[in-house]
């Protein structure tokens, strides 16, 4: 029985993939470190390394503490971006109970990714609902800058009716240190007024402003007495069930959409004084942030049709949207 002569200097071959490796991954060396020890140059170093980890010399174990893991769940998040193409998912432990703070320690994710995404020069736009008022509330250093921020929506109504507009972008304006761009208009108007509405230099100022921005931060709602649309009474129960008969699942800024992500047609669209769905599938960081029960439906919609590239949601929602998605592939 023969066996393979050894090739000349294999053993030094692997010897310093090792010696790389180790000072890499083990003692926190910079290729810049690695280079210089083994007397090598810095691309021949960075080979070294990929060489170790082809060779299956190098093996990564990364291990979640018992106390964090109720709270951490990279899997699943990796799991939401892989199948939802999303930029980033955030999945937290908490989930919404439907009252004023349940939404809170999503808001306080949510502010943490606009931290890392929002640029000095951005325009940050926003609807209004109880996510991004909890996003509001959760800002609370200055550390962080953009330039403009812009109501997405309409929000006026004919009664007494809290939207949190107000506060959203005031607080989101100081904390920001931005520039505040208020949509001074109805949610829904007759279309001839929309019309109006988009033609006017303060109104059309602040829908072409949204319609650029580089980010835009919404809830979503459900097609449902329960929605905010309905509480404040934007609309009723007769144009909840034409909504329904045409398949809506929920809606962003007032505009309806499908289970598919598909958009709902008919009259309402063109009475609606927001910045259209189109316009939040092109941006390049929109973040959705919502969770609970009662807007599962609503969440997988839009991840369907491509209207958020960062979620934040929690981890029964996140649950849902994967065991979802895996019925519909087969």
């Amino acid at each position: 029985m023969t066996t393979d002569p050894v090739r000349p200097g294999a053993s030094d071959d692997v010897r310093l993939a090792l010696r790389a490796a180790t000072l890499y991954h083990l003692e926190g060396a910079t290729q810049a470190d690695i280079a210089a020890k083994l007397g090598v140059s810095r691309p021949t170093a960075g080979r070294l390394i990929a060489r170790a980890r082809a060779q299956g010399l190098v093996r990564i174990e990364i291990s979640v503490p018992d106390d964090l893991r109720s709270a951490v769940h990279t899997d699943i998040e990796r799991d939401l971006e892989r199948l939802f193409g999303l930029t980033e998912a955030v999945v937290i432990g908490d989930v919404p109970d439907g009252s004023v703070t349940g939404y809170q320690p999503l808001g306080r994710s949510a502010a943490a990714v606009l931290g890392r995404r929002l640029q000095a020069d951005d325009t940050l736009g926003f609807t209004w609902g109880p996510e991004t008022v909890a996003v509001a509330q959760a800002l609370r250093t200055k550390t962080t800058k953009c330039a403009n921020v812009v109501q997405l929506d309409g929000s006026m109504t004919s009664i007494d009716y809290q939207t949190g507009v107000d506060y959203t972008l005031g607080r989101c304006a100081t904390q920001l240190q931005a520039t505040p761009v208020r949509l001074h208009a109805p949610l829904y108007a007759d279309p001839a007024t929309v019309t109006a509405l988009e033609q006017d230099s303060i109104m059309g100022r602040a829908l072409s402003l949204g319609r650029k921005a580089e980010v835009m931060m919404f809830g979503v709602g459900p097609v449902s007495t329960s929605t905010t649309l309905f509480e404040g009474s934007y609309i009723d129960t007769a144009i909840l069930d034409e909504l329904r008969t045409h398949g809506a699942v929920g809606e962003i800024g007032g505009r309806f959409y499908r289970l598919d992500g598909s958009i709902v047609d008919g009259p309402l669209p063109a009475r609606t004084v927001s910045v259209p769905l189109e316009a939040i599938r092109d941006c390049r960081a929109s973040l959705l942030v919502s969770g609970g029960e009662l807007k599962h439906e609503a969440i997988f919609g839009a991840l369907a049709g491509g209207m958020a590239k960062i979620l934040v949601t929690d981890i029964n929602c996140a649950q849902w949207l994967l065991e979802q998605k895996e019925e519909s592939a087969t």
